[in-house]
Parts: structure tokens; C-alpha cells; sequence
């Protein structure tokens, strides 16, 4: 009986090589020269260091390049979305703001804005190196990183594309915590326990919010977007970014904006597209074919 177990395992053993020999003949193949690749670097923004990354294409480009904006404070990174649209010949730029996350500086959400603008013009600038297309610069940003990209969008009209994934509308939220004073103690409370962004806190959040309600308002920057392309994706059980309160409007103002090439979905999921990742995905990705 021994001998038997000793046999089936050196049988076992065998088809293991086998199969592994079999896997090693059907790699895929890849360009050796200009291979996909993963990247890390850093880049200044008025005088501070950010750390990031870049998802290269492969083949020699130059190609589309997406500054993949996370949200507040940057749970969710959405670089399965990266991974998905490197492999469709698109670069994907992620980076972290000032003040989070271990960049330099000092975290707010004026620096955000300006961060991303920092984040295209060192896509430019570097263009050969990183074998990208400096005409074909496309933001997408999730949460506050999708209020980030429409802003940041909206002062920038060499970006084509502009798409927010459960965007946040700053200008809607101060209004709320302004006529909310248990709201607005419970924005403070979990801002002062953010301590991945550095020099802020929730009292100087909240201030800069209000302080800047107007400029805020994404609703406000559907104007600068005549001829350009914006995608708009909410969740049907966010409670972070409610599609009542603020996505349908934005989608209603980008809709209606004259020149506008606005698309729009709403789908299955919580904030984060916790379980329609996949759909998430696929919108973009085919929102983004008009972007090459």
C-alpha cells in the first residue's frame, strides 16, 4: 500500500511539470523593448515632493495618459481600474496630494486642485520618458478626486476627457454643514482623525470649505466644458455622494450644457462600487475609447 502512495505521488509530481511546462510554453508574449511596466516617482508641486506611480503601456506610444485621482482621504484606489486601462493602451498616472499620505506639504483641498495641475504639466514636461502623448491627457477621479478632476478640468482646456466616478460637489456639502451644526461636528470629528493628512485638521477642513462654497460648486464649471468630453457615474446606494443630492444635478448640468459631449451612468453600488467593479470598469473604459 505504501508503495502505492509513493507512485501516485511521483505521479502527481510529474503532471505539476508538466502543466508548468505547458504554462511556460503559452506565456504571453510582450514588447521586450517597450514592455508594460510599473513606476515609481515623484514630482513637485509648488515646491513639494508627491509621491506616485505610472502604469506604462506597452509598445513604444506615445499614448494616452489618465491622472487617476483618488478621494478623501484615499481609501479606495481604484487601481484595478489602472491595471484595466494600461492593458488597453492607456498610461494611468496615480499620485498622492500634498499632505497625504507621506507627500510633502501640507494637505488641503485648494492644494488638491492645484496638485493636479501640477500632476499634467510634469506629464508634459516628461512626456518622451514616460511615452506619453502630451495632447491626450485624460483626468478621472473618484469621490473628491472626481470634484478634483472637474475643477482642475474646468481651468485646463487642452484636457479632452474629464470623468467623475461618485464625484463629491464641495459647494453642496459646505452649504449642508453651514445650515448643519451635527453635521458639521461630525465632518470635524472624523477630519481630526485623518492622520494620513499631514497639517490640516477637521476645523481648518470645514472653514476652507465654507470659506469657499461658491468656488467650490461643480455645478458652476459646466460652461468651460463646451467641446470636451465628461463622463459622470454614480451609485445608486451611495451615501457618501447621494444621487439626489448630488449626482443627478450634475449629470442634469452637464447634460444641458450647450457643446457639452456628456455621458452618464448609474450603477448598482455603494460608494467605493463595492460590488460592480467589474460594470465600473466597462463604463469607463468604453467612455474612454472617445479619448485616444
Amino acid at each position: 500500500m505504501r508503495n502505492l502512495f509513493l507512485i501516485a505521488a511521483a505521479l502527481a509530481l510529474m503532471s505539476g511539470c508538466t502543466n508548468l511546462k505547458e504554462a511556460t510554453e503559452t506565456s504571453p508574449t510582450y514588447d521586450t523593448e517597450f514592455p508594460p511596466a510599473l513606476n515609481e516617482l515623484n514630482f513637485q508641486s509648488h515646491g513639494k515632493r508627491l509621491n506616485g506611480l505610472i502604469y506604462l503601456a506597452e509598445g513604444p506610444g506615445p499614448h494616452p495618459t489618465v491622472l487617476l485621482l483618488h478621494g478623501f482621504p484615499g481609501n479606495e484606489k481604484n487601481l484595478d481600474l489602472a491595471q484595466d486601462l494600461r492593458a488597453d493602451g492607456f498610461n494611468v498616472l496615480f499620485f498622492h496630494y500634498r499632505g497625504a499620505w507621506g507627500s510633502e506639504g501640507t494637505f488641503s483641498f485648494t492644494h488638491v486642485i492645484e496638485d493636479v495641475a501640477a500632476a499634467t504639466a510634469f506629464l508634459r514636461a516628461n512626456a518622451e520618458t514616460y511615452r506619453t502623448h502630451p495632447d491626450k491627457l485624460i483626468l478621472i477621479g473618484h469621490s473628491m478626486g472626481g470634484f478634483a478632476a472637474l475643477a482642475a478640468g474646468a481651468k485646463d482646456e487642452t484636457i479632452a476627457c474629464t470623468a467623475g466616478l461618485a464625484p463629491a460637489n464641495f459647494g453642496v456639502v459646505a452649504n449642508v454643514l453651514a445650515a448643519d451644526p451635527d453635521r458639521k461636528a461630525g465632518f470635524i470629528a472624523y477630519g481630526d482623525s485623518l492622520q494620513m493628512l499631514a497639517g490640516t485638521d477637521g476645523t481648518r477642513m470645514v472653514s476652507e470649505l465654507i470659506d469657499n462654497r461658491e468656488a467650490f460648486d461643480a455645478l458652476t464649471y459646466t460652461p468651460n466644458y463646451a467641446g470636451r468630453s465628461v463622463l459622470i457615474v454614480g451609485a445608486d446606494k451611495d451615501e457618501a455622494v447621494p444621487l439626489d443630492a448630488i449626482i443627478k444635478p450634475l449629470i442634469a448640468a452637464y447634460e444641458a450644457e450647450p457643446g457639452v459631449d456628456a455621458t452618464s451612468a448609474i450603477l448598482s453600488g455603494d460608494h467605493s462600487f463595492s460590488w460592480s467593479r467589474d460594470a465600473l470598469i466597462d463604463t469607463v473604459l468604453n467612455w474612454a475609447e472617445g479619448c485616444r
